[in-house]
């Protein structure tokens, strides 16, 4: 976990920037310096797949582009292990071409539970869209969520509205000590 949190450390840029929610931050944690690095993405799986573990998850799902290399390296690893695991993109909206899917992904049954991987999540509303999404267009079960950085700003309240808890392998607080979340 310390080598994970070393490789988000190394992902945060100082300085003002406007986030997907729309609110502009004093910096900003590029996840996929670390998901798209051979031995960040090695260590993302790792630390996703013993969640999936944990909460008995028979699917891995995440919103794209930013979950895409996670749910990936989830998947490799689980077929290294020899564990079945579902692998599942949610589009913020369906493709209008194609099969015109917003889920790609194996088809999920009842039977699925799911965790949902996101790499930041701030509001969480583009994970909440997804996780709506896909409830809506599928009849699996979502046991969780889990993230690489939990910035500290109304997330995890908000995923805990439509009854998905948050975990998160990293805080704001971890990566800056003097960092006092909102109340």
């Amino acid at each position: 976990m310390n080598d994970l949190r070393e490789g988000l450390k190394a992902c945060v840029h100082e300085g003002p920037v406007t986030l997907a929610s729309g609110k502009v931050s004093d910096f900003y944690v590029d996840g996929r310096l670390l998901t798209l690095d051979a031995q960040g993405s090695l260590l993302v799986g790792q630390a996703v797949l013993e969640r999936v573990k944990a909460l008995g998850a028979t699917a891995v799902a995440g919103p794209t582009t930013g979950a895409c290399p996670i749910v990936s390296a989830a998947g490799v690893l689980a077929a290294q292990e020899g564990l079945p695991l579902r692998l599942v993109y949610v589009r913020s909206q369906a493709k209008g071409h194609g099969m015109e899917k917003a889920v790609e992904g194996p088809p999920l049954t009842a039977e699925d539970k799911v965790l949902f991987v996101e790499d930041v999540v701030t509001s969480g509303g583009s994970l909440a869209r997804a996780v709506e999404r896909l409830r809506a267009d599928t009849p699996a079960t979502v046991i969780g969520a889990l993230c690489l950085l939990d910035r500290q700003a109304g997330g995890a309240a908000a995923l805990a509205e439509i009854g998905v808890e948050l975990h998160a392998l990293a805080t704001r607080s971890d990566l800056d000590p003097s960092f006092q979340p909102p109340n």
